[in-house]
């Protein structure tokens, strides 16, 4: 079966619930774990205060229990909140998650959002 780019975005879409700034806000204080599933040199305009940063090509090594990569962070009854550059990205990281037996992941879409949104937000600094 053959498919594009567009087909697994608008099923990623529906599959994983869109969360506004406010809303991801208040799953933060409940302990939910956010992702930073942009790459490296995206982060130079910062990220989400208290974010993990994984990129989209780690996230299911990360997130696996059975990996040698593994993040305990990464737990299946925890909530997730992914977010990217523009939201692409963290729909399709949240079905990989879904698939691999996370139920409760959502997307909180696009970082300048939440930062023009006044959202708390932190600086990562620059590796040698």
């Amino acid at each position: 079966m053959t498919t594009s780019v567009k087909e697994l975005l608008a099923a990623a879409n529906s599959a994983v619930p869109r969360v506004s700034r406010d809303e991801a806000a208040a799953l933060i204080q409940g302990g939910a774990l956010v992702v930073d599933v942009r790459d490296a040199p995206e982060l130079k305009a910062g990220k989400i205060a208290g974010a993990a940063h994984v990129s989209r090509g780690m996230l299911e090594f990360r997130a696996d229990p059975e990996s040698p990569y593994h993040d305990p962070a990464f737990r299946r009854d925890r909530t997730v909140i992914l977010y990217c550059a523009s939201g692409g990205r963290s729909a399709l990281a949240g079905k990989a998650l879904q698939d691999l037996g996370y139920t409760d992941v959502r997307n909180l879409g696009a970082f300048k959002d939440w930062a023009e949104g006044g959202g708390a937000m932190e600086a990562v600094p620059e590796k040698a």
